[in-house]
């Protein structure tokens, strides 16, 4: 029988799929070997006489290039495209992640780091070096791995309503979850919704239709679970025997969490949320996360106030009225606060009221449109981040007026202000631009899988994956 743990770890109360696991790591490594092929080349250059041999192995700044490398290539979500859009959306990508970002990357830290600690002709030629073992080795996977007989599979109890709308979340991902779906047997007392295609017959043998169909798991979505917690609807027994045999069972709540990096709201109970292994609390955890925060917005404010400066400037010469636009957000517990932009918009953008921004507003300005899609207008909440209102990593504040209304249409929405607000979000990752209360609903998923899982490792992969999200652009009205 499969494995049913075969194609994902669970890292910090994270899953991560084993196969692109193993591929990071053996280009982790491929990218320690370039860079020490690319020095020992540079030496060798240096002395026309010396025959090409390798140099002494010196891990520091070897390290630190593939750490870098691989971090572009996270941020530039090279791995997901390599799935969803093939090779030449994989060479470019990668070519961007190392070859723009790397660079400048490396550029910087060598001016930070003691002198030729990494020189730029390594820099130059590890890149290139790199860039060539990488793309190798990723088209070798593509090749060689068929990542779908990696997949879990797993059947879906019921075939009503829950079960239809879990298919429809999971269709447009199913390229990169780690799962594929046998099917669905219907529930006795439940109507058909899920197609027909899609339906299995109820088995007479659980156990020996698990192990024919190799089921690693077996996720419980009945419409009516009232009418299924009899031992005479609901297989209870049949269910523990497939368990003890190595086939377990999951609710659809937290298979579409683990899955989809979302808590389905439809689903959600109250005591689900106060049992479950989250929404935790820790004081060490928010000290760290406040000093992290403090010293990345000095940063940041140091290396990036010539573009604050600049950005002024267009912003005055383009429009009256002032440079800097300010609003009142919800913050953590919902305490209100002032956040501050520059002004994207025409100085009477509001004068018929609070609303929601709209793709291709014509409030926008010129320039206001330009910093909007490389997000320099929200470089004055860096002020935030230093004065404690935000982090730079958490849901995205609300102004109160469209809180209130949520709040009494979507159910569970205030939990999402029991985080810090932040610059950058889980939702702003997967989902796209919000300017509707169906919108809001749907982030709010994200949000509340932020809220409950929230750990130091998830805060670093949103701001590196945020990084695709400026270059391209994405998300942005």
């Amino acid at each position: 029988m499969k494995d049913p743990d075969l194609s994902y770890i669970r890292l910090n109360k994270h899953y991560v799929h084993l196969p692109y696991l193993f591929l990071g790591i053996a280009e982790a490594i491929l990218l320690v070997l370039a860079a020490w092929f690319a020095l020992s080349f540079i030496e060798s250059m240096a002395d026309p006489e010396k025959v090409f041999a390798l140099t002494e192995f010196d891990w520091p700044p070897f390290a630190i290039f593939s750490f870098v490398l691989s971090c572009c290539t996270l941020s530039m979500g090279v791995y997901l495209a390599m799935v969803r859009e093939g090779f030449r959306s994989m060479v470019l990508r990668t070519i961007v992640s190392f070859f723009f970002l790397g660079s400048l990357s490396l550029y910087l830290l060598a001016l930070l780091l003691p002198h030729n600690f990494i020189h730029q002709g390594f820099i130059f030629w590890s890149v290139i070096t790199g860039s060539m073992f990488v793309i190798i080795a990723r088209v070798f996977f593509m090749m060689v791995v068929d990542t779908a007989k990696l997949k879990r599979r797993v059947v879906i109890y019921g075939a009503g309503n829950r079960a239809k709308k879990l298919l429809e979340d999971l269709a447009p991902e199913i390229d990169v979850v780690g799962v594929q779906v046998v099917g669905c047997i219907p529930n006795a007392n439940e109507h058909v919704q899920v197609s027909e295609a899609t339906t299995l017959p109820y088995p007479s043998d659980w156990l020996s239709f698990v192990r024919n169909s190799q089921i690693s798991e077996i996720v419980v979505s009945p419409d009516e679970r009232r009418r299924v917690q009899g031992d005479s609807a609901f297989p209870l027994n049949d269910f523990l025997d497939c368990k003890l045999a190595g086939v377990p069972s999951c609710d659809a709540l937290s298979f579409c969490e683990r899955e989809l990096g979302k808590i389905d709201i439809t689903l959600l109970q109250p005591s689900w949320m106060l049992y479950s292994d989250g929404f935790k609390y820790s004081k060490r955890r928010l000290m760290a996360k406040r000093l992290f925060d403090l010293i990345l917005a000095s940063a940041f404010f140091a290396v990036l106030w010539p573009f604050m400066l600049l950005t002024a400037i267009a912003v005055k010469l383009e429009s009256p009225g002032p440079v800097l636009y300010h609003q009142v957000r919800v913050g953590l517990n919902g305490r209100h606060f002032r956040i501050y932009k520059f002004r994207s918009m025409r100085q009477d953008a509001e004068k018929h009221g609070a609303m929601w921004a709209q793709k291709n507003d014509s409030r926008v300005t010129k320039v206001g449109a330009f910093i909007r899609n490389t997000r320099l207008d929200e470089l004055p909440q860096l002020y935030n981040v230093l004065a404690g209102s935000m982090s730079f990593v958490g849901p995205r504040p609300e102004r109160p007026e469209f809180v209130t209304d949520l709040a009494q249409q979507i159910p569970f929405y205030d939990t999402r202000h029991k985080v810090k607000p932040g610059l950058m979000g889980w939702a702003q990752l997967k989902y796209p631009y919000g300017a509707s209360v169906e919108d809001a609903k749907n982030k709010l998923q994200y949000d509340l899988y932020y809220t409950k899982n929230h750990s130091f490792l998830m805060d670093m992969l949103i701001m590196i994956q945020t990084v695709e999200i400026i270059l391209l652009g994405k998300g942005v009205h």
